[in-house]
């Protein structure tokens, strides 16, 4: 029989030479103000997101960031999906006008730009598919700042922007193709390249300021948090005793130091940032974390009352015995899923599930190797403890 809370050292070791890098990545980002460390998103330092698609399907990545690096945006971030759409994300929040509504384009104006069809740039242009294209449309609803109800909200369109949909007519691209202002400029450069061409439709403009970025940072901390915190708790009154929920929650640490720490370093060494999903990713290792000890913890409980008398760290090593196939092979599945989003999912997704994938596998580890073994240091510390006072007793009786 394999002893693991034997060997509960050399475990702690390892977790220790993994934990240790990491936790100094973390606390390079404060100390450097960003420049190492985590590297975090415009979702979380503010900027704007733009999506868009070019009829040349063989435009690449580095042709883009090209053209960007020509219009002083050289430290952009630039995705490319199997879709063929682009989304690049720069810390410059100007780049998308203030939105305000415009005067209805009409058909002509809309060919002559390109486009391939024609709508108001007020808010209510987008909502239905049965848009005017003659310029005698009504002048009170073009001057109208009101969006007309509708089964679906459409965005509002920038200043001088021209509506745009996607060649084969579907709807998941039908924003505006910029004409004004910064992001204007760098959409009509990318057009006016060679290896480029015209963009085919353009996706979501957004631009996240500085207030709503450090509201979610601290809605982030704060969700983490108050579900270790909840985890704490309620492990705590399932199981009766905090020594199971401490020590679960060390484990749960571990695996969001660890996740959080090898993002550090691929940070400081390959620039690689953490964005909005990353929180939800570390909401799932968390729970998946937690769901692994509850499993062995749980049959620690039954293998007391069936086991009485036996030394805890043997009890504890059966049990962790017991469930070692059910754990492994329950990760085992998912990680298998994630491996094969990670190599033929989306550029968008890819850092989210990266971080799933090492946080899986260090909830697998931490459930196994370390929730256990420190509820097992904690008890011997406790029957030591107890033994003393016992012992000081007797001695006490003796005098």
């Amino acid at each position: 029989m394999f002893d693991i809370i034997g060997k509960r050292n050399w475990f702690f070791l390892f977790s220790g030479l993994i934990l240790v890098p990491g936790f100094i990545a973390i606390l390079l980002t404060p100390i450097t103000n960003g420049q190492m460390g985590i590297k975090f998103s415009i979702d979380y330092t503010g900027g704007t997101v733009w999506q868009f698609e070019f009829k040349n399907t063989s435009a690449t990545v580095d042709e883009v960031k090209l053209v960007l690096a020509q219009q002083n945006l050289g430290d952009t971030e630039v995705t490319k999906d199997t879709a063929n759409q682009f989304e690049i994300r720069t810390k410059r929040a100007d780049l998308v006008p203030p939105s305000t509504p415009q005067p209805t384009v009409s058909a002509s104006a809309s060919a002559s730009a390109g486009a391939s069809s024609s709508a108001s740039s007020s808010p209510a242009a987008g909502a239905s598919p049965a848009v005017s294209a003659s310029p005698a449309a009504s002048p009170s609803a073009a001057a109208s700042a009101t969006p007309a109800p509708s089964a679906s909200a459409a965005p509002t369109l920038p200043p001088g922007a021209i509506a745009s949909k996607h060649q084969d007519g579907t709807t998941n691209c039908t924003l505006s193709v910029p004409l004004s202002g910064d992001l204007g400029k760098l959409a009509a450069a990318m057009q006016a390249d060679p290896k480029l061409g015209p963009l085919a439709c353009t996706g979501l403009q957004n631009t996240v300021g500085p207030i709503v970025s450090a509201q979610l940072i601290q809605q982030a901390i704060l969700l983490i948090l108050l579900g270790s915190l909840g985890i704490l708790i309620w492990i705590g009154i399932r199981f009766q005793s905090i020594k199971f929920g401490a020590a679960a929650l060390a484990a749960l640490l571990h695996d969001v130091i660890v996740v959080v720490g090898i993002f550090a370093i691929l940070g400081t060494l390959f620039g690689i940032q953490i964005d909005a999903l990353f929180v939800t990713a570390m909401m799932t290792v968390i729970g998946f974390s937690v769901h692994d000890t509850i499993v062995v913890f749980d049959r620690i409980r039954e293998n007391r009352t069936r086991h009485a008398g036996e030394a805890f760290d043997q009890i504890v090593n059966h049990s962790i015995l017991q469930t070692f196939g059910r754990s492994i092979n329950t990760s085992l599945t998912v990680v298998i899923t994630l491996i094969a989003l990670l190599f033929f999912g989306g550029s968008a997704i890819h850092y989210f599930v990266l971080a799933l994938l090492i946080g899986i596998i260090s909830g697998t580890y931490s459930s196994i190797f370390n929730a256990s073994p420190i509820l097992v240091v904690w008890q011997l510390w406790e029957d030591r403890r107890r033994a003393a006072y016992l012992a000081s007793l007797r001695g006490g009786r003796r005098a």
